[in-house]
């Protein structure tokens, strides 16, 4: 879990994420249309992925991937972040992070 908390720190947004998660890449598609630049963890492809995505899973993500931190907080999965986005709740949260300026 401490590496986890390294790893989310001081970065606005951070997306763990699996390069074959069809959900992982329309979240990661949703930010870059708001004009956002997330810090991106694909955890097939570094080192000790599976032991992050146990420590997401313990965080109440479930399924795990893909698993969105903004400001150091977690917000959820793929259900939780469309959730906020359907109620324009994403946008401001973004701002508040420091990840989107407009």
């Amino acid at each position: 879990m401490e590496r986890l908390t390294k790893m989310v720190a001081d970065k606005p947004i951070v997306i763990f994420s699996e390069t074959s998660c069809c959900m992982s890449h329309t979240i990661k598609s949703l930010f870059y249309d708001f004009g956002v630049n997330p810090t991106i963890y694909e955890l097939d492809e570094i080192p000790r992925g599976r032991e992050i995505e146990q420590a997401i899973s313990r965080l109440g993500c479930n399924p795990a991937m893909p698993a969105v931190f903004i400001g150091g907080e977690f917000v959820g999965g793929a259900n939780e972040i469309m959730s906020l986005h359907l109620k324009r709740a994403l946008k401001p949260m973004l701002q508040k992070a420091g990840a989107l300026w407009v």
